[in-house]
């Protein structure tokens, strides 16, 4: 499998669920993020080229943002079985990210993302 993602992964040392809007339902917490999509581990598959809005709730204690939460509608890229067999990691595409939820984002993996800083550039 090609990897074509465009930024590289962060993983969040922070719990992150994320659930499917109508009807909300928790698909899983957050593994992976970046501004394009997010890798999410799941107890149940979900359908691949599937769109979906999805919520993301991020930790409160970020002061750049008001709001923890952002509603993103999305595509399901991929899904497969995790080494375990309780569990599903699920990719999904963000099709129309708003500026202000692009920020926060931003702000979270400068926050919590352990593998590298984003320079300032990249931020603003």
């Amino acid at each position: 499998m090609s990897d074509k993602r465009k930024e590289p992964r962060k993983n969040l040392m922070a719990f992150t669920p994320v659930y499917g809007l109508h009807p909300r339902i928790l698909l899983g917490y957050v593994e992976d993020l970046t501004v394009q999509g997010a890798m999410v581990v799941g107890e149940k598959p979900v359908e691949v080229n599937k769109h979906i809005t999805l919520a993301i709730e991020f930790p409160k204690d970020v002061h750049e943002f008001t709001t923890p939460r952002i509603t993103v509608p999305a595509r399901t890229t991929w899904c497969r079985q995790e080494k375990s067999p309780h569990y599903f990691d699920i990719g999904f595409e963000f099709t129309e990210l708003k500026p202000d939820d692009e920020k926060i984002i931003k702000a979270i993996l400068r926050r919590y993302e352990f593998r590298r800083e984003i320079p300032a550039a990249e931020v603003e």
